[in-house]
């Protein structure tokens, strides 16, 4: 199966609430009333596309009708289209570094997939041709650790690993010596997502930072949050508080499959201003790959 039809069934639950409804509605609306925006209105809500940028697709689509001189509600559809792949930015933001060595440190809570997708990622790197290492800087879970290294033989990348309760900062310490060491083009750093302990992450998460720039000055830094797509708006509400603490400058989402939540990618990507890189639909190793807003909307319809 291709990744756009992998991406097409994920998204099939969305799509049902999306692009059946928009289609039901259309099949017996004869003018662009009043009427039909705010059914429209209420199709994106109950996909979780959220209140606020709900509110943004409708007046842009009031203004693209008004400006276009639009009477023909079939062509709604397109529009909508149109104007959510607008919304999701229409750049492909590439998980690829701009310039090797790389560190990656990638955050989230417990719970939403962020160990599986750093070993989903590495693979997908390591397929590309990087060489990748792993660093087991969520030392708070052996759980986190144990299953950091399964990906990590599964994926085919080297892992550096301390024990349980040991200081994260001197896990990625050793992980940057033995990445420079080894010659490691990307250096991805798990780390523990415990964001009711909001203080004690912060300050985790700026030693780990001091580590990185001290010693790896040259290396290209990003840093990745993984929300899952199955929480609908609280994975933004998540997003959000997660910004608080760490410089998050790319999003990872998993779960999209079996959800009726995807609109979701849509509220995340107007509201946060960060560009989402990866997408999970699956549970097979190749089921992470880049995000592609023009793919995402047209899967979505």
């Amino acid at each position: 199966m291709s990744w756009f039809e992998k991406l097409k069934q994920g998204l099939t639950k969305t799509r049902n609430v999306i692009n059946d409804k928009v289609d039901a509605l259309l099949s017996f609306t004869k003018t662009i009333d009043e009427e039909l925006y705010e059914e429209l209105e209420e199709i994106l809500i109950t996909s979780d596309v959220g209140v606020s940028t709900t509110t943004k697709i409708i007046e842009m689509m009031r203004k693209k009708v008004k400006e276009n001189r639009i009477d023909d509600p079939s062509k709604v559809k397109e529009l909508l289209k149109e104007i959510i792949a607008d919304i999701l930015d229409n750049e492909k933001h590439s998980v690829i570094p701009k310039s090797t060595p790389a560190v990656y440190i990638v955050v989230g809570v417990n719970g939403v997939g962020k160990t599986t997708s750093i070993g989903k990622m590495s693979h997908y790197l390591k397929q590309k041709g990087y060489k990748v290492m792993l660093a087991a800087a969520d030392t708070f879970r052996a759980a986190a650790i144990d299953q950091l290294e399964v990906w990590a033989k599964r994926s085919g990348v080297d892992i550096i690993k301390h024990q349980e309760g040991a200081d994260p900062a001197a896990v990625v310490f050793d992980a940057i010596q033995a990445a420079k060491a080894r010659g490691v083009d990307i250096l991805i750093c798990d780390t523990a997502g415990r964001l009711h302990n909001k203080k004690n992450l912060m300050e985790e998460l700026r030693k780990i930072n001091r580590i990185v720039e001290r010693e790896y000055e040259n290396a290209y830094k990003k840093t990745f949050l993984v929300l899952d797509a199955t929480t609908g708006q609280n994975a933004l509400n998540q997003a959000k508080e997660f910004m608080n603490v760490a410089n998050v400058n790319g999003l990872i989402l998993t779960k999209l499959d079996g959800t009726a939540k995807g609109g979701v990618v849509i509220s995340i990507a107007n509201e946060l201003n960060i560009p989402v890189s990866m997408i999970g639909v699956g549970e097979g190793i190749e089921d992470l790959q880049e995000f592609d807003p023009k793919e995402f909307a047209d899967a979505l319809f």
